[in-house]
């Protein structure tokens, strides 16, 4: 699958990632053109891709939520395909036969995502931001999230593009979903503090490995 130019959430805002708000605002310019002109793009997402496809076989999850790929974002949909190509190859009795994948929607009232059933080839028309998403298939509520990363700090904490899609929808889910940052190892930004609004995410995997958790 190719990068688009149009996808995650967090793109309706995308040109909050260019105000300027403070080293952010610097951060974000910096990894965003570092991670469009990527010469080694093929190795890094080969070896994300098989940290992911590791790092979920003792996952539980049979509804995934993931993004559709923007501005040089790492692409999760192929891993996450194989991981329900697996599914299918288990038990018939097996719940991980029901294993769906989801692509998140932006509410334009309240700002939040809600996830819409994705598959290969999956008919896609643009919602009211133009973002691509699947066309006339069922909401669907993953209990694990792939969220994109512009960067990642300490404590598992995310540098988006300042939209606050996220934040906001993870605050309004219950139970809340377990939420995974998917990120190139040189995202990592070690002055990045959090704000009040902003939620840590449980776990962070990059092209290197588990970024976060802290490895012991």
């Amino acid at each position: 699958m190719n990068n688009k130019d149009k996808g995650s959430g967090d793109s309706a805002s995308s040109a909050s990632s260019s105000k300027g708000d403070g080293p952010k605002g610097e951060w974000r310019k910096r990894l965003i053109e570092k991670r469009q002109g990527l010469a080694d793009r093929a190795l890094r997402n080969d070896l994300l891709q098989r940290v992911m496809r590791v790092w979920l076989i003792s996952r539980p999850d049979t509804v995934i939520g993931a993004y559709w790929p923007i501005k040089g974002e790492f692409d999760p949909l192929p891993a996450l395909f194989r991981w329900q190509e697996a599914g299918l190859e288990e038990d018939a009795q097996s719940a991980a036969r029901n294993r769906r994948i989801g692509l998140p929607v932006v509410n334009k009232i309240d700002k939040t995502l809600t996830f819409y059933s994705w598959y290969p080839g999956c008919p896609m028309e643009e919602d009211a931001f133009g973002i691509p998403k699947p066309k006339d298939t069922e909401v669907v509520e993953p209990t694990l999230i792939f969220v994109p990363c512009v960067g990642f700090g300490p404590g598992g904490y995310r540098l988006g593009y300042g939209g606050g899609f996220y934040d906001r929808t993870l605050a309004s889910l219950r139970p809340k979903p377990f939420t995974v940052g998917l990120a190139y190892d040189f995202g990592y930004v070690p002055d990045l503090e959090p704000e009040i609004h902003d939620v840590p995410l449980d776990a962070i995997l990059a092209d290197t490995g588990v970024m976060w958790p802290e490895r012991r």
